[in-house]
């Protein structure tokens, strides 16, 4: 596995992604994004909390304090730095933590930042070592220290940078260093999507996708989307090529139901891979505990694919458990794939 690149099977190939694909940069993506806080759904708390501030930095004609995102991909991290961009009047340069390879990544970077830009780093805690040390006076000063040649000719050269904003990113909170996760003012989790908040991104989506969708067809994708807005509107394209191609054109339950059973996603959005994960377990493994490198080994997966696209939603929904000795099947995960339950006798 690459630094830059991580390689999903093809049973997730469109639908998870641990990252942005392609496919999140055509116009029809691009513009199903929310452009102004007011318009954007769910995580309630999230979005008071940013607008409180982005008010306050703007009476103050101050830029917006660093702004660190966590959570599982998709829920919108990306679309908030979009946003915090656009309510406060700058412009958004966007770049993720192993692209920035060495140090002159980074500082030529923000040596092309604008007063009030927004510099936005997705998966952040992938940041090298020694990029990140540049970070820390650039955050906490607006300011860079370059070393002029060697030995005892050295010398340091501090340069002014215009005041900006910081937005991080990050799936995996826990391997942010606690230097640079202090450095950010605001600090904000992004949690799963219930089904409500849902329908109303697949319903506005449709209406930008110029698809007609009735109230049955937006609950059935959204109890399928596995809590995350990326999600939905990945599967909305899918069942709007097969209402095309195989029925009216309109998307109702069953069009949903039987487009997203041709993609392989069942009634609680699990993917091929999210079966197979749970097959492993019970029926490799006898329904656990097994530790993670184990399964990741079994079904020729990268830890890191298991660890950010597909556990954290089996853990939400309780079909799986994390023990100190390993991931163990709930009883759910038994009923749901038509599995008999074995009570193991010690």
């Amino acid at each position: 596995m690459t630094d830059d690149v991580l390689k999903y099977s093809s049973d997730t190939e469109g639908i998870l992604t641990r990252s942005n694909l392609p496919v999140d940069q055509e116009p029809d993506i691009l513009s199903l994004r929310p452009e102004k806080m007011s318009d954007y759904i769910g995580q309630a708390e999230v979005v008071e909390t940013l607008e409180i501030a982005i008010q306050a930095a703007l009476l103050r004609e101050e830029p917006l304090e660093h702004v660190l995102f966590h959570g599982p991909p998709g829920l919108g991290k990306t679309t908030m730095a979009h946003i915090i961009a656009n309510e406060m009047g700058g412009n958004l340069t966007v770049t993720s933590g192993p692209a920035l390879e060495k140090g002159g990544d980074l500082l030529g970077v923000l040596t092309h930042l604008e007063e009030g830009d927004v510099l936005f780093i997705d998966e952040i805690h992938r940041t090298p070592k020694a990029v990140e040390e540049f970070l820390y006076p650039a955050m906490e000063d607006f300011a860079v220290d370059f070393i002029f040649d060697k030995g005892v000719h050295a010398r340091s050269h501090r340069y002014r940078l215009k005041n900006f904003t910081m937005v991080g990113a990050t799936t995996r909170v826990g391997l942010l260093s606690a230097p640079l996760r202090d450095r950010f003012g605001i600090f904000r989790s992004l949690d799963f999507y219930d089904e409500k908040d849902l329908v109303q991104i697949s319903k506005r989506s449709a209406a930008l996708l110029d698809i007609a969708i009735d109230d049955g067809g937006a609950l059935e994708l959204a109890k399928r989307s596995r809590g995350t807005p990326r999600i939905v509107n990945r599967l909305l394209k899918r069942v709007r090529d097969y209402a095309q191609v195989r029925s009216d054109g309109r998307i109702n339950s069953k069009t949903v139901h039987a487009a997203l059973d041709l993609e392989g996603v069942d009634e609680k959005g699990l993917s091929n891979l999210d079966r197979r994960y749970l097959n492993t377990i019970i029926r490799f493994y006898k329904g656990g505990p097994v530790g993670i490198e184990a399964i990741a080994a079994t079904l020729q997966e990268e830890t890191d694919t298991l660890v950010d696209v597909v556990e954290p939603y089996l853990l939400k929904i309780g079909l799986i458990m994390r023990t100190s000795s390993g991931r163990k099947a709930a009883d759910a995960a038994y009923q749901h794939l038509g599995l008999p339950f074995q009570k193991k006798i010690f």
